[in-house]
């Protein structure tokens, strides 16, 4: 277990407290917390996957009318969404370093 070491020193340079690196305990009735997340989760990629199929549609019947293309836009950010949303998880740990 590391210490922390606070900045509050006397006049002669002695540490005058140290405090522990406590280890993260999950609240009692996280359960339904991290259910609630796993389904956020689920509903995201799966309208992550709608959206593409939607753009993709959209792209095939604007280029058979020959329509202006505003799909190719709905796909790329759909792409990227869902990037963003599978590696949710890998960011925050990164950024927590967990």
């Amino acid at each position: 277990m590391s210490m922390f070491l606070l900045a509050v020193q006397d006049t002669y340079g002695t540490v005058l407290a140290q405090v522990g690196n406590p280890t993260p305990e999950a609240p009692p009735g996280s359960e339904k917390i991290m259910q609630m997340v796993q389904y956020l989760v689920w509903f995201v990629l799966l309208s992550g996957v709608c959206g593409i199929i939607y753009a993709g549609g959209r792209f095939a019947w604007e280029k058979w009318t020959g329509g202006g293309l505003e799909s190719p836009k709905m796909v790329a950010g759909a792409m990227i969404g869902g990037v963003v949303a599978t590696s949710a998880g890998t960011i925050m740990n990164a950024v927590i370093g967990t």
